[in-house]
């Protein structure tokens, strides 16, 4: 069994700033449990109980649609190189929109990333250190650019229309909320 803490350590957080990807578990009270896995310089420790993370538009957005239902998250990373390791932070998490007003005291933590759709909090209650010697060993070598192309080339007001068309409900038909949430008119 693991390790556990009652809030992310000094260690801790150096190995999270040290990883290329993670991974977001969510689900709600009943339906499908979503493990969506998270890259690019998207996720910030604020503090020891406190990480925000820069959810990028894609083809679902269940995530959204499940914290809005049950804010139960679990956030995982594993060493793909080095010292073997994983690493779980379990907690609440809220989700915010662009026309929330906290929005501004976060967005600028993370670089200008096209397609840029909501900023997660997560509460962190309890840490877990585990081994991870059977996690294989990766070489990381860089970042996609397909996603951030395609939003880049769809511009504000695609990347909005995208959100509409694609982003309105997760696959078990919890609504996400989405347009409303970010100032969008439904029209």
């Amino acid at each position: 069994m693991g390790k556990q803490f009652e809030a992310i350590t000094d260690e801790q957080a150096e190995f999270i700033g040290n990883q290329h990807v993670f991974f977001v578990g969510t689900a709600a009270e009943e339906g499908t449990v979503n493990v969506s896995p998270k890259g690019m310089d998207s996720l910030r420790v604020l503090n020891r109980n406190t990480v925000a993370w820069l959810n990028l538009t894609g083809s679902g957005n269940e995530t959204s649609a499940h914290v809005q239902i049950n804010p139960r998250m679990t956030i995982m990373f594993c060493a793909f190189e080095g010292k073997p390791i994983i690493l779980r932070l379990y907690g609440q998490a809220k989700v915010l929109h662009q026309a929330d007003r906290e929005w501004n005291d976060y967005i600028g933590l993370f670089p200008e990333i096209p397609g840029s759709r909501q900023i997660f909090l997560l509460n962190v209650e309890r840490t877990q250190n585990s081994c991870g010697m059977g996690v294989p060993f990766y070489d990381y070598k860089q970042d996609r650019e397909a996603l951030v192309n395609a939003f880049q080339r769809r511009g504000k007001e695609g990347t909005e229309s995208y959100w509409k068309q694609k982003n309105q409900t997760s696959i078990d038909g919890f609504d996400t909320h989405i347009a409303e949430l970010s100032g969008l008119d439904e029209a």
